[in-house]
């Protein structure tokens, strides 16, 4: 029963989030992950055993009470471990006009062959607006990207993507940050 349904989660909903997509967002972390990237800035949500049990309508209602909010993130882990419950809570964001970003350690292409075997996955890529695919490799690695951790990782426009059958990138988040150089007072501006 729907309301009996539970996500395993590694840590409470967290609100106020600027880093995790664009505008301000609350990310769903949930736990467990397959993938076990070697360098993995969350290598604590591994263990599909450990995090807290939560029930799906307690985070609806959590979405419901946000304030000020653009989207939701779903982070990890990998929500794709967990597309049932990860549907559920996306659909209802959109309901409540949110965009929706999910980050996962799969590609689209590996997502598009899995969705024969599991239909949620394909439920849940329905309500996405935006994945972020690909494991993290660290050797890959790059502080100037923009809402990933190494080149390798694309921003994908799911809807697009499931109408054309392929992986298409949103370019606007492809290039790479340009640090300018470090400010450097003149000399004469010393005491």
């Amino acid at each position: 029963m729907l309301e009996m349904q539970k996500i395993k989660l590694a840590a409470p909903l967290q609100t106020d989030s600027i880093v995790d997509g664009p505008g301000i967002r609350a990310v769903i972390w949930t736990q467990g992950c397959g993938h076990h990237c070697k360098g993995c800035h969350n290598p604590e949500t591994w263990n599909f055993e450990e995090g807290i049990d939560c029930s799906i309508n307690d985070i609806k209602k959590q979405l419901d009470d946000l304030k000020n909010h653009d989207g939701i993130t779903l982070s990890g882990g990998d929500p794709l471990f967990q597309p049932e419950a990860c549907y559920e809570i996306a659909k209802h964001a959109k309901k409540l006009g949110y965009n929706v970003w999910c980050y996962t350690g799969f590609t689209f292409e590996q997502l598009m062959v899995m969705k024969h075997h599991n239909p949620h996955i394909l439920k849940l890529l329905e309500q996405l607006d935006v994945l972020i695919d690909g494991r993290f490799i660290l050797e890959q690695k790059s502080l100037n990207l923009k809402f990933k951790g190494s080149r390798n990782q694309r921003i994908i426009d799911v809807p697009a993507s499931l109408k054309e059958n392929k992986a298409i990138i949103i370019e606007k988040y492809s290039e790479e940050k340009v640090w300018k150089p470090k400010y450097y007072k003149e000399e004469f501006l010393y005491i």
